[in-house]
């Protein structure tokens, strides 16, 4: 997994400070606060987003039903073309 290299300008102050704060407390660099609190943001955002996609999925199952798997029509229409 790679990594990259971020910055970030026009910062408010008052946002700053708070992360400053909160490092301090939980014994973290400011770095390693930021980098921490993007990473919970950012996997939050990933978990709402897979339980609204799983919503819309039983959604349609309600309305239309399950769908087959189609790859063994897929395999039987290919072998009978030869």
């Amino acid at each position: 997994m790679g990594m990259a290299d971020v910055r970030v300008r026009k910062l408010d102050d008052w946002v700053l400070g708070w992360f400053r704060t909160q490092a301090k407390r939980r014994g973290r660099s400011l770095e390693g606060e930021l980098r921490e609190a993007l990473k919970e943001t950012a996997l939050h955002r990933k978990r709402q987003i897979g339980t609204e996609l799983r919503s819309d999925l039983e959604k349609l199952e309600k309305k239309y039903g399950l769908f087959s798997d189609s790859a063994e029509l897929i395999r039987e229409d290919r072998d009978a073309r030869g």
